[in-house]
Protein backbone atom coordinates (compact mmCIF):
# COMPACT_ATOMS: atom_id res chain seq x y z
CA UNK A 1 0.00 0.00 0.00
CA UNK A 2 1.38 3.37 -0.98
CA UNK A 3 1.73 5.83 1.87
CA UNK A 4 0.53 9.41 1.61
CA UNK A 5 4.16 10.56 1.77
CA UNK A 6 5.21 8.38 -1.19
CA UNK A 7 2.17 9.59 -3.14
CA UNK A 8 3.14 13.19 -2.37
CA UNK A 9 6.74 12.58 -3.52
CA UNK A 10 5.65 10.84 -6.72
CA UNK A 11 3.08 13.54 -7.43
CA UNK A 12 5.69 16.26 -6.86
CA UNK A 13 8.11 14.57 -9.26
CA UNK A 14 5.40 14.11 -11.88
CA UNK A 15 4.36 17.75 -11.52
CA UNK A 16 7.96 18.91 -11.97
CA UNK A 17 8.49 16.67 -15.00
CA UNK A 18 5.13 17.67 -16.45
CA UNK A 19 5.88 21.35 -15.84
CA UNK A 20 9.26 20.94 -17.56
CA UNK A 21 7.67 19.31 -20.62
CA UNK A 22 4.85 21.85 -20.83
CA UNK A 23 7.29 24.70 -20.33
CA UNK A 24 9.54 23.35 -23.08
CA UNK A 25 6.61 22.93 -25.47
CA UNK A 26 5.39 26.44 -24.68
CA UNK A 27 8.88 27.87 -25.21
CA UNK A 28 9.28 25.96 -28.47
CA UNK A 29 5.91 27.22 -29.71
CA UNK A 30 6.77 30.78 -28.71
CA UNK A 31 10.08 30.53 -30.59
CA UNK A 32 8.43 29.30 -33.79
CA UNK A 33 5.51 31.75 -33.61
CA UNK A 34 7.30 34.90 -32.46
CA UNK A 35 11.07 34.72 -32.04
CA UNK A 36 12.11 32.77 -35.15
CA UNK A 37 11.19 35.44 -37.68
CA UNK A 38 12.78 38.21 -35.60
CA UNK A 39 15.92 36.12 -35.16
CA UNK A 40 16.04 35.52 -38.91
CA UNK A 41 15.76 39.25 -39.67
CA UNK A 42 18.44 40.14 -37.13
CA UNK A 43 20.93 37.64 -38.55
CA UNK A 44 20.12 38.72 -42.12
CA UNK A 45 21.18 42.27 -41.17
CA UNK A 46 24.41 40.95 -39.59
CA UNK A 47 25.20 38.83 -42.65
CA UNK A 48 24.52 41.79 -44.99
CA UNK A 49 26.82 44.05 -42.98
CA UNK A 50 29.56 41.41 -43.15
CA UNK A 51 29.05 41.06 -46.93
CA UNK A 52 29.01 44.85 -47.38
CA UNK A 53 32.21 45.21 -45.35
CA UNK A 54 33.93 42.57 -47.46
CA UNK A 55 32.86 44.21 -50.73
CA UNK A 56 33.83 47.75 -49.68
CA UNK A 57 37.08 47.18 -47.74
CA UNK A 58 38.29 44.06 -49.61
CA UNK A 59 40.32 42.51 -46.73
CA UNK A 60 43.73 41.25 -47.86
CA UNK A 61 43.41 37.98 -45.94
CA UNK A 62 39.74 36.96 -46.28
CA UNK A 63 40.28 33.60 -44.57
CA UNK A 64 41.76 35.32 -41.52
CA UNK A 65 38.77 37.69 -41.40
CA UNK A 66 36.30 34.77 -41.46
CA UNK A 67 38.38 32.93 -38.85
CA UNK A 68 38.15 35.99 -36.62
CA UNK A 69 34.37 36.11 -37.07
CA UNK A 70 34.20 32.43 -36.20
CA UNK A 71 36.23 33.00 -33.07
CA UNK A 72 33.90 35.71 -31.74
CA UNK A 73 30.81 33.50 -31.97
CA UNK A 74 29.71 32.62 -35.49
CA UNK A 75 29.58 29.46 -37.57
CA UNK A 76 30.37 30.37 -41.17
CA UNK A 77 30.31 28.56 -44.47
CA UNK A 78 31.65 30.29 -47.59
CA UNK A 79 31.37 28.76 -51.05
CA UNK A 80 31.67 29.83 -54.66
CA UNK A 81 29.48 26.94 -55.81
CA UNK A 82 32.34 24.57 -56.50
CA UNK A 83 34.37 24.67 -53.31
CA UNK A 84 33.41 25.64 -49.79
CA UNK A 85 35.15 26.33 -46.49
CA UNK A 86 33.92 26.31 -42.86
CA UNK A 87 34.99 28.76 -40.17
CA UNK A 88 34.19 28.85 -36.45
CA UNK A 89 32.23 26.12 -34.69
CA UNK A 90 31.48 22.82 -36.35
CA UNK A 91 28.06 22.07 -37.81
CA UNK A 92 26.41 18.82 -36.74
CA UNK A 93 24.83 18.47 -40.18
CA UNK A 94 26.70 20.07 -43.09
CA UNK A 95 24.32 19.10 -45.87
CA UNK A 96 23.07 21.94 -48.11
CA UNK A 97 21.22 21.79 -51.40
CA UNK A 98 23.27 22.94 -54.41
CA UNK A 99 20.16 24.72 -55.72
CA UNK A 100 20.07 26.86 -52.59
CA UNK A 101 23.76 27.69 -53.00
CA UNK A 102 23.25 28.66 -56.63
CA UNK A 103 20.29 30.91 -55.78
CA UNK A 104 22.29 32.72 -53.08
CA UNK A 105 25.25 33.19 -55.40
CA UNK A 106 22.76 34.52 -57.92
CA UNK A 107 21.76 37.26 -55.46
CA UNK A 108 18.91 35.84 -53.36
CA UNK A 109 18.74 35.89 -49.57
CA UNK A 110 18.42 32.48 -47.95
CA UNK A 111 16.12 32.50 -44.90
CA UNK A 112 17.05 29.15 -43.45
CA UNK A 113 16.24 30.14 -39.87
CA UNK A 114 12.77 31.37 -40.78
CA UNK A 115 11.99 28.37 -42.98
CA UNK A 116 13.44 25.77 -40.66
CA UNK A 117 10.73 23.08 -40.18
CA UNK A 118 8.74 23.13 -36.93
CA UNK A 119 9.32 20.16 -34.65
CA UNK A 120 7.53 19.44 -31.40
CA UNK A 121 10.44 18.47 -29.18
CA UNK A 122 13.31 20.32 -30.90
CA UNK A 123 13.64 24.09 -30.61
CA UNK A 124 14.86 25.40 -33.94
CA UNK A 125 17.11 27.94 -32.25
CA UNK A 126 19.40 25.11 -31.07
CA UNK A 127 19.39 23.03 -34.29
CA UNK A 128 23.09 23.02 -35.28
CA UNK A 129 22.51 22.35 -38.99
CA UNK A 130 23.78 24.16 -42.06
CA UNK A 131 20.26 24.53 -43.42
CA UNK A 132 19.38 26.48 -40.21
CA UNK A 133 21.42 29.52 -41.30
CA UNK A 134 21.18 32.83 -43.13
CA UNK A 135 22.62 32.97 -46.64
CA UNK A 136 23.67 36.20 -48.39
CA UNK A 137 25.71 36.80 -51.57
CA UNK A 138 28.87 38.89 -51.82
CA UNK A 139 31.31 39.64 -54.62
CA UNK A 140 35.04 40.17 -54.38
CA UNK A 141 37.47 40.51 -57.25
CA UNK A 142 34.62 39.89 -59.67
CA UNK A 143 33.96 36.50 -58.16
CA UNK A 144 30.60 35.67 -56.63
CA UNK A 145 30.29 33.86 -53.30
CA UNK A 146 27.56 32.65 -50.92
CA UNK A 147 28.00 33.35 -47.21
CA UNK A 148 26.01 31.13 -44.80
CA UNK A 149 26.06 32.23 -41.16
CA UNK A 150 24.50 31.42 -37.80
CA UNK A 151 25.48 32.25 -34.18
CA UNK A 152 27.60 29.63 -32.42
CA UNK A 153 25.20 28.52 -29.65
CA UNK A 154 28.00 27.05 -27.56
CA UNK A 155 29.75 30.40 -27.30
CA UNK A 156 26.51 32.19 -26.45
CA UNK A 157 26.48 30.36 -23.12
CA UNK A 158 28.79 32.73 -21.33
CA UNK A 159 29.69 32.81 -17.63
CA UNK A 160 26.43 34.65 -16.88
CA UNK A 161 24.39 31.93 -18.53
CA UNK A 162 26.35 29.28 -16.64
CA UNK A 163 25.69 31.06 -13.35
CA UNK A 164 21.99 31.36 -14.17
CA UNK A 165 21.81 27.69 -15.15
CA UNK A 166 23.53 26.74 -11.90
CA UNK A 167 21.17 28.99 -9.96
CA UNK A 168 18.13 27.32 -11.57
CA UNK A 169 19.56 23.87 -10.87
CA UNK A 170 20.31 24.65 -7.22
CA UNK A 171 16.88 26.27 -6.78
CA UNK A 172 15.23 23.19 -8.28
CA UNK A 173 17.12 20.80 -5.98
CA UNK A 174 16.54 22.93 -2.86
CA UNK A 175 12.86 23.38 -3.74
CA UNK A 176 12.46 19.62 -4.14
CA UNK A 177 14.18 18.94 -0.82
CA UNK A 178 12.10 21.63 0.90
CA UNK A 179 8.89 20.12 -0.49
CA UNK A 180 9.93 16.66 0.70
CA UNK A 181 10.70 17.97 4.20
CA UNK A 182 7.44 19.93 4.24
CA UNK A 183 5.55 16.83 3.14
CA UNK A 184 7.19 14.86 5.96
CA UNK A 185 6.15 17.51 8.49
CA UNK A 186 2.66 17.60 6.98
CA UNK A 187 2.23 13.82 7.09
CA UNK A 188 3.54 13.41 10.67
CA UNK A 189 0.36 14.69 12.44
CA UNK A 190 -1.78 12.63 10.05
CA UNK A 191 0.25 9.58 11.08
CA UNK A 192 -0.43 10.47 14.73
CA UNK A 193 -4.12 10.83 13.90
CA UNK A 194 -4.12 7.39 12.26
CA UNK A 195 -2.50 5.81 15.32
CA UNK A 196 -4.99 7.57 17.59
CA UNK A 197 -7.94 6.27 15.55
CA UNK A 198 -6.54 2.74 15.96
CA UNK A 199 -6.51 3.32 19.70
CA UNK A 200 -10.14 4.47 19.56
CA UNK A 201 -11.03 1.37 17.58
CA UNK A 202 -9.83 -0.66 20.59
CA UNK A 203 -12.02 1.46 22.91
CA UNK A 204 -9.13 3.41 24.40
CA UNK A 205 -11.12 6.63 24.68
CA UNK A 206 -8.49 8.44 26.76
CA UNK A 207 -6.37 8.96 23.62
CA UNK A 208 -5.78 12.66 22.89
CA UNK A 209 -3.73 14.32 20.15
CA UNK A 210 -1.06 16.81 21.16
CA UNK A 211 -0.88 18.79 17.92
CA UNK A 212 -0.52 22.56 18.33
CA UNK A 213 -1.12 24.02 14.87
CA UNK A 214 -3.27 26.85 13.56
CA UNK A 215 -4.05 25.31 10.16
CA UNK A 216 -6.66 22.79 9.00
CA UNK A 217 -4.74 19.88 10.54
CA UNK A 218 -4.74 21.69 13.88
CA UNK A 219 -8.50 22.17 13.57
CA UNK A 220 -8.85 18.48 12.72
CA UNK A 221 -6.84 17.58 15.84
CA UNK A 222 -9.09 19.79 17.99
CA UNK A 223 -12.19 18.18 16.46
CA UNK A 224 -10.68 14.74 17.07
CA UNK A 225 -10.03 15.55 20.73
CA UNK A 226 -13.58 16.84 21.13
CA UNK A 227 -14.89 13.67 19.49
CA UNK A 228 -12.70 11.55 21.79
CA UNK A 229 -14.05 13.32 24.88
CA UNK A 230 -17.61 12.80 23.67
CA UNK A 231 -16.91 9.13 22.95
CA UNK A 232 -15.42 8.79 26.41
CA UNK A 233 -18.52 10.38 27.92
CA UNK A 234 -20.78 8.20 25.77
CA UNK A 235 -18.87 5.12 26.86
CA UNK A 236 -19.31 6.10 30.49
CA UNK A 237 -23.00 6.74 29.95
CA UNK A 238 -23.36 3.45 28.06
CA UNK A 239 -21.80 1.48 30.88
CA UNK A 240 -23.89 3.36 33.41
CA UNK A 241 -26.99 2.75 31.29
CA UNK A 242 -26.27 -0.99 31.10
CA UNK A 243 -25.67 -1.09 34.85
CA UNK A 244 -28.95 0.73 35.54
CA UNK A 245 -30.93 -1.41 33.11
CA UNK A 246 -29.45 -4.57 34.62
CA UNK A 247 -30.38 -3.41 38.11
CA UNK A 248 -33.89 -2.35 37.10
CA UNK A 249 -34.54 -5.67 35.41
CA UNK A 250 -32.84 -7.75 38.07
CA UNK A 251 -34.76 -6.30 41.05
CA UNK A 252 -38.32 -7.09 39.83
CA UNK A 253 -37.21 -10.44 38.45
CA UNK A 254 -35.75 -11.42 41.83
CA UNK A 255 -38.95 -10.23 43.54
CA UNK A 256 -41.11 -12.23 41.15
CA UNK A 257 -38.94 -15.31 41.62
CA UNK A 258 -39.01 -14.92 45.40
CA UNK A 259 -42.76 -14.51 45.67
CA UNK A 260 -43.36 -17.39 43.26
CA UNK A 261 -41.30 -19.58 45.60
CA UNK A 262 -43.42 -18.35 48.51
CA UNK A 263 -46.63 -19.18 46.63
CA UNK A 264 -45.49 -22.78 46.41
CA UNK A 265 -45.94 -23.08 50.18
CA UNK A 266 -49.23 -25.00 50.71
CA UNK A 267 -49.69 -23.56 54.17
CA UNK A 268 -50.22 -19.99 52.91
CA UNK A 269 -53.44 -18.27 53.87
CA UNK A 270 -55.68 -16.85 51.15
CA UNK A 271 -54.84 -13.30 52.25
CA UNK A 272 -51.08 -13.96 51.93
CA UNK A 273 -51.60 -15.59 48.54
CA UNK A 274 -53.56 -12.56 47.31
CA UNK A 275 -50.89 -10.21 48.67
CA UNK A 276 -48.03 -12.10 46.98
CA UNK A 277 -49.96 -12.31 43.73
CA UNK A 278 -50.55 -8.57 43.77
CA UNK A 279 -46.82 -7.90 44.27
CA UNK A 280 -45.96 -10.19 41.35
CA UNK A 281 -48.52 -8.36 39.21
CA UNK A 282 -47.05 -4.97 40.15
CA UNK A 283 -43.51 -6.13 39.39
CA UNK A 284 -44.65 -7.54 36.06
CA UNK A 285 -46.29 -4.23 35.15
CA UNK A 286 -43.09 -2.46 36.18
CA UNK A 287 -41.06 -4.67 33.82
CA UNK A 288 -43.55 -4.04 31.04
CA UNK A 289 -43.37 -0.28 31.58
CA UNK A 290 -39.58 -0.35 31.69
CA UNK A 291 -39.42 -2.32 28.45
CA UNK A 292 -41.77 0.08 26.66
CA UNK A 293 -39.84 3.11 27.88
CA UNK A 294 -36.52 1.63 26.80
CA UNK A 295 -37.92 0.92 23.35
CA UNK A 296 -39.24 4.47 23.16
CA UNK A 297 -35.87 5.91 24.21
CA UNK A 298 -34.13 3.77 21.59
CA UNK A 299 -36.54 5.14 18.97
CA UNK A 300 -35.93 8.72 20.13
CA UNK A 301 -32.16 8.23 20.06
CA UNK A 302 -32.26 7.37 16.37
CA UNK A 303 -30.89 10.47 14.63
CA UNK A 304 -32.82 9.58 11.48
CA UNK A 305 -36.20 9.57 13.24
CA UNK A 306 -38.53 12.11 11.68
CA UNK A 307 -41.41 13.69 13.55
CA UNK A 308 -44.83 12.97 12.11
CA UNK A 309 -46.13 16.51 12.43
CA UNK A 310 -49.86 16.80 11.89
CA UNK A 311 -52.33 19.44 13.11
CA UNK A 312 -54.57 18.23 15.91
CA UNK A 313 -56.53 19.56 18.91
CA UNK A 314 -54.02 19.76 21.75
CA UNK A 315 -56.66 20.81 24.28
CA UNK A 316 -58.74 17.70 23.50
CA UNK A 317 -55.65 15.49 23.90
CA UNK A 318 -55.01 16.93 27.37
CA UNK A 319 -58.67 16.54 28.29
CA UNK A 320 -58.61 12.87 27.18
CA UNK A 321 -55.44 12.30 29.22
CA UNK A 322 -57.18 13.59 32.34
CA UNK A 323 -60.13 11.28 31.67
CA UNK A 324 -57.79 8.30 31.27
CA UNK A 325 -56.34 8.76 34.76
CA UNK A 326 -59.61 9.80 36.44
CA UNK A 327 -59.77 6.52 38.40
CA UNK A 328 -56.34 7.16 39.93
CA UNK A 329 -57.37 10.66 40.93
CA UNK A 330 -60.51 9.36 42.62
CA UNK A 331 -58.61 6.55 44.29
CA UNK A 332 -56.13 9.07 45.76
CA UNK A 333 -58.94 11.50 46.57
CA UNK A 334 -57.29 14.30 44.54
CA UNK A 335 -58.87 17.29 42.89
CA UNK A 336 -57.84 18.21 39.35
CA UNK A 337 -58.78 21.44 37.61
CA UNK A 338 -57.78 22.57 34.15
CA UNK A 339 -57.90 25.67 32.01
CA UNK A 340 -57.61 24.68 28.36
CA UNK A 341 -58.06 27.12 25.49
CA UNK A 342 -59.20 25.56 22.18
CA UNK A 343 -55.94 25.12 20.26
CA UNK A 344 -54.77 23.34 17.12
CA UNK A 345 -51.09 22.39 17.27
CA UNK A 346 -48.95 20.80 14.55
CA UNK A 347 -46.87 18.07 16.17
CA UNK A 348 -46.39 14.34 16.68
CA UNK A 349 -49.49 13.52 18.71
CA UNK A 350 -48.27 10.01 19.56
CA UNK A 351 -45.02 11.22 21.08
CA UNK A 352 -46.58 14.15 22.92
CA UNK A 353 -49.09 11.76 24.50
CA UNK A 354 -46.11 10.18 26.29
CA UNK A 355 -45.23 13.62 27.69
CA UNK A 356 -48.66 14.24 29.18
CA UNK A 357 -48.89 10.66 30.51
CA UNK A 358 -45.56 10.90 32.31
CA UNK A 359 -46.17 14.34 33.79
CA UNK A 360 -49.70 13.61 34.99
CA UNK A 361 -48.80 10.23 36.55
CA UNK A 362 -45.84 11.90 38.31
CA UNK A 363 -48.15 14.63 39.65
CA UNK A 364 -50.47 11.91 41.01
CA UNK A 365 -47.71 9.62 42.29
CA UNK A 366 -45.68 12.26 44.16
CA UNK A 367 -48.66 14.25 45.47
CA UNK A 368 -49.96 14.31 49.03
CA UNK A 369 -53.22 12.81 50.25
CA UNK A 370 -56.20 14.99 49.24
CA UNK A 371 -53.82 16.98 47.05
CA UNK A 372 -54.53 19.17 44.05
CA UNK A 373 -53.42 19.22 40.42
CA UNK A 374 -53.91 22.08 38.01
CA UNK A 375 -53.36 21.98 34.22
CA UNK A 376 -53.26 25.10 32.07
CA UNK A 377 -52.94 25.46 28.28
CA UNK A 378 -52.16 28.92 26.89
CA UNK A 379 -51.41 30.17 23.40
CA UNK A 380 -48.83 32.92 22.94
CA UNK A 381 -47.74 34.70 19.74
CA UNK A 382 -44.80 32.38 19.00
CA UNK A 383 -45.31 29.37 21.25
CA UNK A 384 -47.77 27.17 23.12
CA UNK A 385 -47.33 26.70 26.87
CA UNK A 386 -48.60 23.80 28.98
CA UNK A 387 -48.33 24.05 32.79
CA UNK A 388 -48.86 21.04 35.06
CA UNK A 389 -48.81 22.02 38.74
CA UNK A 390 -49.25 19.82 41.81
CA UNK A 391 -49.33 20.36 45.57
CA UNK A 392 -47.06 17.39 46.23
CA UNK A 393 -43.89 16.60 48.13
CA UNK A 394 -41.56 18.76 46.06
CA UNK A 395 -37.81 18.24 45.58
CA UNK A 396 -34.64 20.10 46.51
CA UNK A 397 -32.62 22.40 44.24
CA UNK A 398 -29.84 19.77 43.93
CA UNK A 399 -32.33 17.10 42.92
CA UNK A 400 -33.97 19.49 40.49
CA UNK A 401 -30.74 19.63 38.45
CA UNK A 402 -30.77 15.85 37.89
CA UNK A 403 -34.44 14.98 37.46
CA UNK A 404 -34.14 14.80 33.64
CA UNK A 405 -31.15 12.38 33.74
CA UNK A 406 -31.87 8.83 32.74
CA UNK A 407 -32.52 6.43 35.63
CA UNK A 408 -32.27 9.22 38.19
CA UNK A 409 -34.75 8.86 41.01
CA UNK A 410 -35.35 11.24 43.86
CA UNK A 411 -36.02 8.15 45.99
CA UNK A 412 -32.46 6.81 46.25
CA UNK A 413 -33.56 3.51 47.70
CA UNK A 414 -35.57 2.76 44.52
CA UNK A 415 -38.48 1.52 46.56
CA UNK A 416 -40.86 3.98 44.91
CA UNK A 417 -42.60 2.59 41.85
CA UNK A 418 -40.97 3.99 38.74
CA UNK A 419 -38.17 3.48 36.24
CA UNK A 420 -36.32 6.81 36.34
CA UNK A 421 -36.86 7.21 32.57
CA UNK A 422 -40.12 9.20 32.43
CA UNK A 423 -38.73 12.72 32.68
CA UNK A 424 -35.81 11.85 30.38
CA UNK A 425 -38.37 10.79 27.77
CA UNK A 426 -40.35 14.00 28.36
CA UNK A 427 -37.28 16.18 27.80
CA UNK A 428 -36.19 14.35 24.66
CA UNK A 429 -39.63 14.46 23.04
CA UNK A 430 -40.05 18.17 23.80
CA UNK A 431 -36.60 18.95 22.39
CA UNK A 432 -37.43 16.94 19.25
CA UNK A 433 -40.27 19.42 18.82
CA UNK A 434 -37.67 22.22 19.27
CA UNK A 435 -39.34 23.15 22.55
CA UNK A 436 -38.17 23.47 26.15
CA UNK A 437 -39.14 21.99 29.51
CA UNK A 438 -38.60 23.75 32.83
CA UNK A 439 -39.35 22.55 36.35
CA UNK A 440 -39.80 24.55 39.53
CA UNK A 441 -40.24 22.88 42.91
CA UNK A 442 -40.31 23.68 46.61
CA UNK A 443 -40.14 21.06 49.35
CA UNK A 444 -43.61 20.35 50.79
CA UNK A 445 -45.14 23.01 48.53
CA UNK A 446 -45.44 21.22 45.21
CA UNK A 447 -43.93 21.22 41.72
CA UNK A 448 -44.57 23.14 38.50
CA UNK A 449 -43.59 21.82 35.06
CA UNK A 450 -43.64 24.27 32.13
CA UNK A 451 -43.67 22.89 28.57
CA UNK A 452 -43.13 25.39 25.75
CA UNK A 453 -43.64 24.25 22.16
CA UNK A 454 -42.86 26.69 19.32
CA UNK A 455 -45.44 27.37 16.62
CA UNK A 456 -44.33 26.42 13.15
Amino acid sequence: MKTLYSKFVITTMLVMIGSLCIGFLATNTYYHQVVKEKNDAKNVNIAREIASYIETTKPEDLDKYFTTLGGIGYQIYVTDGDEGQFFGGEYRDKSMSSKVVDRVIGGEIYHGMREFPKETFVTGFFANELINTIGVPFTIENKHYALFLRPDIRLLFSEVHTILAGLILVMTILSLLAMLLFAKALIRPITKLTEATHQLAHEKFDTLLNIDRADEIGQLAISFNVMTEKLQENDRMRKEFISNVSHDFQSPLLNIQGYIDLLKNPSLTEQERQEYTMIIELETKRLSTLTKQLLLLTSLDQSTRLLKREPYRLDEQLRETVSKYRWQLEEANMQLTYQLVPLIYSGDAGLLQNVWDNLLTNAIKYNVENGEIHIRLLEQSTYVEVLIEDSGLGITADQLQQVFDRFYRVDASRTKQGTGLGLAIVKQIVELHEGSVQMESVIHSGTKVFIRLPKL
